[in-house]
């Protein structure tokens, strides 16, 4: 794949991401498919941390990031626009849902998803269906499947 340097379609956010292998394996997607990145803080690891180093490598140099200091900041900055939230506890397939190009699709902690709070201020909850044995998917493996079909939908992929 050639290199683009324009942000594309919907925008990937994570909420207090936790492991920083997974979210070094974000960043490295999110460059390479030319979209923006936000990540709500506290983060539970530092940047410096040699395990997210050692996956993000040089992809930092190509990656947009946005960082909010808290999730009153992320919801104050999205108010005018659609957030939708990715969730074991979603009813609606992601296949079966039509992103925008303006779309941001958020991504809950590793260890525990997020909040009731913010269940109950987004609208669009969709899920990956996946075997009823398991618990759930890698995130960073989870933002690859959607952000995929995000940009297929919108023609960008």
């Amino acid at each position: 794949m050639t290199q683009n340097s324009t942000i594309l379609g919907p925008k990937i956010a994570l909420y207090e991401p936790d492991i920083p292998q997974n979210t070094a394996a974000i960043i490295r997607t999110c460059a390479c498919l030319g979209t923006k990145l936000e990540i709500i803080e506290p983060c539970g690891f530092l940047l410096s941390d040699k395990r997210f180093k050692r996956v993000v490598m040089d992809y930092m140099d190509y990656s947009q990031i946005e960082f909010y200091q808290s999730s009153e900041k992320f919801f104050e900055a999205k108010k005018k626009q659609r957030v939708v939230l990715m969730t074991t506890k979603g009813s609606v397939n992601y296949t079966k849902f039509k992103f925008k190009p303006d779309d941001t699709i958020l991504f809950g902690r590793e260890s525990a998803g997020v909040p009731e709070k913010v269940h109950k201020i987004i609208k669009n909850r969709l899920k990956i269906p996946m075997n009823s044995q398991v618990r759930s998917l890698n995130i960073a493996s989870s933002v690859a499947i959607v952000l995929a079909e995000s940009l297929r939908q919108i023609e960008l992929l």
